[in-house]
Order: C-alpha cells, then structure tokens, then sequence
C-alpha cells in the first residue's frame, strides 16, 4: 500500500531535518554556479575514463552500518584507479543541518545519502540536483527497482535521488516466551484474530505480550502502519491537509491504546524498554525495525524469529523509510566528478547485497531477487512487505508535519489524554504548518 504514491531518522535525524530547512530561504531561478539540471549533464555513465578525482561522500551512517559501507566504498576504490571516494558519516540531523550550509558555501560533497522523506525538502531548497539525466546514462529504469522507493525520488515530475534501499518495520518474536505460554513459537501470529488470541494466552500466563511504547521509535511508527492498515493514511490524495484524526486513525490509536487498557501493555513504557524487555524475556512480541536484526543477532542467548508486521486491519502495510542517492548543488559544477560520482552510486546500488548485510533490503530487484539475499533470512522475510510499505507524501518540509502526529500518540499513550480529541488538534496544527511550508517552498 502507497500513502500519495501518485505525487510524491535513521533516521532519528529526519524529524530533526524538518525542523531545520527553514534554516536558509529557498528561491527560485538558478542556483550559484548554473542551474542544477545544467551541473548534472555530462558525458558519464556506467564507466569514468576522464583524468583522476576525488569525490567526498556524506552519509548518517555512524552505527553498524557505516561499517558495511565503509566495506563497500573500500572495495569501489580498490577497484577504480582514476576515482577516490572519501566516506564522511555524521549524525543524521548533523547532516541535514550542514548539506545546505556546504551547498552555499561550495563546500558540498559530491555525493550524498538522505532519507527519502528529506528529499523534497533538499530539492526545493536546491540543495541536491535533479538526476533524471543521471538515471538516462545509467539506463536505470522504474522496473529495476521496487516501485514505492523509486518514485519517491520525484518531487514536481523531476527525480532528485536514485533508492539504495528500503527499511521496514517487522515483527521480532521471542521463541522462549511464546513456548513457556503454550504458543507455536514457529508459527508467529500473521492476522488479527490470531495475533490477540496470542496476547490473550500471554496475559493469562503473566505475560505482557506487546509492550506499546509511546515514542516515535516505535510506537508512532507503528501506529502510522495501523493507519494505513485501516484503510487510512496520515494525508489527503494532495497533501494539503493532515487526515490521520479521520476514522482510520481513531480505530488505529483505540487499538495501540487497548494494548494497555486490556493488559496485553504496561502503561508509560519508556524509550526502548519494549526493545529491553523483548530481549530480557518479558515480552513477547516486538514491532520494529529491520535495523534491529544485526543487535538481535548478537546476542547469542536469546532464541528469537521475525515475521511480517500482523494485518490487524483491513489491508497489510507497514511502515519504512528508504535512504537515497543524492548529488548536492555544486556552485562551481566540475563535469569531471559528477561523472565519477554517476559511477559510483551505480556500482553501489549493483553491489548493495553487501549492504543488506547491515540491516537493510536493497531496492534493486536483481539484487533483491538474488540467490545471495535469499540466504539472509531476516532481511528477505521482511522484504515480502516490499510492496506493502507507506512513506509520507513527497513534499517539502514534511516531517516538522509528521512531528506533530507522534507527539499526538505520544500525548495519549503516554500522557493519557483522549484519542479523538488529540487526534484533531494535532491535525490542526499540521494544517497551519503545511499551509506555512506552501508559502515557505513556493
């Protein structure tokens, strides 16, 4: 399911990113140095011939998996003489507050990994350059990468990043607790009916089977996949307008809600204690990211599954976010390196089985496709949701507007004021921010 598919961190950074892009006003016209389109022409393609370069690559991959990348950028080097990269990680809000200030200054990078819920707002702030020349010379294609992420890179009928990768929520199952209940732990449950019948053999053995936690990780994200899952989505079809206070929101937060009020929930569950209690044996379910498979993974103790997020609505979707390729606005564009960089995010996104590795579910179909992924259990479970996943609209600023719908769930599960009532607020304060972003980004 697609929330606005026709238009349009981890990513702790991309609320962050929302709230800073008003840091510098964004224009029309051209950019320093030409326009953006004119900087990303050139002659290059799926090879570099031209004299040596040396790119800078930005990214917000300062866990785990900035090691997989570092890998992979390693590897590119050692395998092109006439092109270096250099690898810089950051925080992401670091990222996302710096980009802009270097794209000014003509200090940007060369290439650039965002969020895909950050990249209408870099776009409009003419902060990266549109690519759809850069996907003509690489010949990629819309049928070589799985349909949501890739046309998420278009903001205003222009691509302005190519997708390297889409990560889901799932659902982690602990083996252990589920047994000691009574519970098939092979078979973990897929659909509503079975999924409360479980909580409910759970609570009766002194269980609190699915801990809600309040917090945008992962309480908010999953209620924003109940929402859609309800037949509902946080937006209107234009993106003009919050709707996550409409019925399916209701029925989606009155269900997170009754985690707790049933029993199946402690109340005020605090930032990753459902995470901590799922590791610890005292619970035994938890949503959340594909992020979490190389932590789980670890821990040697621990007998544990993962299974698609349970359709406890109408239709299956879950939440996921997808990091994308960008090339920054250069003031001075140097033909040479945005070829190389061409290159570079090509020979990535043919090679990102390496990445999956870290955690993640590549968004090229071959590579997703291919024997090798196959054999990465977590990652190939979770990425039967492929065509299931919900991003917010392609629009500019988005994510000061999605802020406002998990401090909402954050305010009834956490500060226990009532559904409908905070539901409707917060999408009036969404509506006054949007109406702002129209005028900020025309």
């Amino acid at each position: 399911m697609i929330e606005n598919l026709t238009r349009r961190g981890f990513l702790s950074g991309t609320v962050a990113a929302g709230a800073i892009v008003g840091l510098t006003a964004c224009g029309g016209g051209k950019s320093a140095g030409g326009t953006a389109s004119d900087q990303a022409s050139g002659s290059g393609g799926k090879t570099y011939d031209g004299p040596k370069v040396e790119l800078t690559f930005w990214n917000g991959f300062t866990g785990g998996d900035g090691t997989f990348m570092k890998k992979l950028v390693n590897k590119f080097n050692s395998s092109h003489d006439n092109i270096k990269v250099t690898m810089q990680s950051m925080q992401w809000a670091d990222l996302y507050k710096k980009l802009p200030t270097a794209v000014t200054a003509g200090k940007a990078p060369d290439v650039a990994v965002i969020h895909l819920d950050s990249v209408a707002t870099m776009a409009a702030r003419k902060s990266i350059q549109p690519l759809d020349d850069v996907a003509k010379a690489l010949d990629l294609k819309g049928p070589d990468f799985a349909k949501v992420p890739w046309v998420a890179g278009i903001y205003r009928d222009v691509r302005y990043s190519i997708p390297l990768d889409v990560h889901p929520m799932g659902m982690f199952f602990n083996k252990t607790v589920m047994d000691k209940a009574g519970l098939d732990p092979n078979k973990p449950p897929q659909t509503q009916g079975d999924y409360m019948s479980a909580l409910e053999t759970l609570k009766s053995k002194g269980v609190a089977g699915h801990w809600a936690s309040p917090f945008q990780f992962t309480g908010g994200m999953s209620v924003y996949s109940l929402v859609a899952q309800f037949g509902g989505g946080l937006f209107s079809e234009d993106a003009s307008h919050a709707t996550w206070h409409e019925e399916p929101g209701i029925k989606a937060m009155t269900w997170w809600m009754d985690l707790v009020k049933k029993g199946y929930s402690p109340a005020k569950v605090a930032q990753d204690a459902d995470f901590v209690a799922f590791q610890n044996g005292k619970t035994a379910f938890n949503w959340n990211g594909i992020w979490s498979l190389n932590t789980l993974a670890e821990n040697k103790a621990l007998e544990w599954g993962v299974a698609p997020l349970p359709q406890i609505g109408e239709l299956k979707a879950v939440w996921a976010n997808s990091h994308q390729f960008t090339i920054p606005t250069q003031r001075n564009g140097n033909s040479n390196r945005v070829d190389a960089a061409k290159v570079f995010v090509n020979w990535v996104s043919q090679q990102s089985l390496e990445w999956a590795k870290g955690g993640q579910i590549p968004a090229r179909n071959s590579v997703r496709e291919s024997d090798g992924f196959a054999k990465l259990t977590g990652q190939s479970t979770l990425a039967k949701q492929i065509n299931d996943v919900v991003f917010p609209p392609t629009v500019p600023g988005i994510n000061d507007v999605i802020g406002e719908f998990y401090r909402a769930v954050n305010e009834i599960v956490l500060g226990g004021k009532g559904v409908e009532s905070t539901l409707k607020e917060s999408a009036s304060r969404a509506d006054k921010i949007l109406e702002e972003n129209r005028k900020k980004y025309q």
